[in-house]
């Protein structure tokens, strides 16, 4: 086949097309119709780009609007964080505040149940006392029982006053107030040859020992034999 093709005398190697060409009126008028037809095409490409810009103008509009939604979004995300933990911090009160509420209710029916109790007993002691009988056992031993106690208070209450009457003497004498038992600063000489007077000790005072510790129990007392001569 390429052999018949490069023969250049061979004259079957061209093939006529079929067809006739135009006549210069029709030319004329295909190029009229291809000049209209190009005058559309500008037009509507005109058309698109007059819409891509409209479009462009949207697009950034939207494109605006929605960075706008995103940092109004933000906003409120924190807003509505804020609120929940307002809401959290409330709704704790709320509940500690209920109950205390029920804590007080209960009390309040307790000191409500006492007085009732109380208001019967009085009508009791108040209806034996007009018939001349004695008061009930209970009430007795509750009433010496608040008189011992009354006691003891009024004791312990002197003890105190007259604590702090001697440490404030002994801070107007100059001295040391302390919680230590007091030694003994003087003496009395045994001997035959000097009065029954007291002495001081001085600087020598005789040594007092402290009392035996707890771990005192884990030694075994020693047993004393006797001294054989």
């Amino acid at each position: 086949m390429e052999e018949i093709f490069d023969d250049p005398t061979n004259e079957h190697r061209k093939q006529e097309l079929g067809g006739k060409d135009p006549s210069p009126p029709e030319l004329l008028k295909k190029i009229e119709q291809l000049k209209v037809e190009l005058v559309q095409k500008e037009e509507k490409l005109l058309e698109i780009d007059l819409l891509y810009e409209h479009v462009s103008r949207l697009t950034d509009k939207i494109r605006t609007a929605a960075e706008s939604g995103r940092h109004n979004t933000l906003l409120l995300a924190k807003r509505t964080n804020e609120l929940q933990k307002k809401i959290k911090d409330r709704t704790q009160k709320m509940m500690a505040l209920t109950a205390e509420l029920s804590m007080r209710q209960a009390l309040a029916i307790k000191l409500q149940q006492e007085m009732r109790d109380k208001e019967h007993f009085l009508m009791v002691v108040s209806s034996r006392m007009d018939q001349g009988l004695p008061l009930p056992q209970e009430t007795e031993s509750e009433w010496l029982k608040i008189l011992r106690n009354e006691k003891i208070r009024s004791e312990a209450a002197e003890a105190r006053a007259r604590h702090a009457a001697e440490e404030a003497a002994a801070t107007a004498a100059g001295g040391v107030c302390s919680a230590a038992q007091r030694r003994p600063a003087v003496y009395i000489p045994d001997s035959d040859y000097s009065l029954p007077l007291p002495r001081p000790y001085g600087a020598l005072a005789p040594f007092k020992p402290p009392e035996p510790s707890s771990h005192m129990r884990h030694y075994r007392k020693p047993i004393i034999k006797p001294t054989e001569i």
